[in-house]
């Protein structure tokens, strides 16, 4: 069996995270595409260069990194912003996701928009988490988000139709932990296998 690309998603406070987090502990390895795109938004990287010439260097800090905060402003309320950026950025990921699953049977790519950036072509599963979309406030709202930009960036990111459509495995976080658990081991089961071979 040929080496096998995983691709993570799910919407805000979905749970994808979660199930990153344990599928990591299963042994395979999971890259976090938030966590690439900080590193892409450093002083002096790629993306905060792209950023600079997209909107200029009032989107900058003094030390030359992406001022997150003023950036997550504009796109969320500017879908020609978001776009831009995103056809920006997500090149860099997928290189790094290319460099990063190169020597492993099996690599998760954990990307909130996998789908919609057609990311989940690199893919071959795509897993999506989801959750009623009254729970993921609720759950934003209790990690400290304010409730008007979690509102903005449930509406930023659309129904979730379009991720469960792309999806092999669609995993419902409704429940409890336990629930969702359940769903995850039986997707650890099947790609055990390949983590050996």
């Amino acid at each position: 069996m040929g080496a096998q690309r995983i691709g993570l998603t799910g919407g805000l406070a979905a749970g994808k995270s979660t199930v990153g987090r344990w599928l990591e502990e299963a042994g395979i390895p999971v890259l976090d595409a938030d966590r690439v795109v900080a590193e892409l938004y450093g002083s002096g990287a790629a993306g905060a260069a792209r950023v600079q010439s997209l909107f200029g260097e009032n989107f900058l800090l003094e030390d030359g990194s992406v001022n997150r905060p003023r950036l997550a402003e504009l796109v969320f309320s500017d879908d020609e912003a978001r776009r831009q950026l995103e056809e920006a950025i997500h090149p860099l990921v997928r290189n790094r996701f290319e460099e990063f699953a190169a020597p492993e049977a099996v690599a998760v790519l954990e990307a909130t928009l996998l789908v919609e950036s057609g990311l989940n072509a690199e893919c071959d599963l795509v897993i999506t988490v989801e959750a009623d979309p009254e729970l993921r406030l609720l759950r934003a709202s209790g990690r400290g988000m304010d409730a008007e930009e979690a509102q903005r960036r449930l509406e930023a990111q659309g129904s979730g139709e379009q991720r469960r459509d792309a999806s092999h495995h669609v995993l419902w976080n409704n429940g409890s932990l336990e629930d969702l658990r359940r769903q995850v081991d039986e997707i650890i089961d099947q790609l055990k296998p390949a983590t050996r071979g």
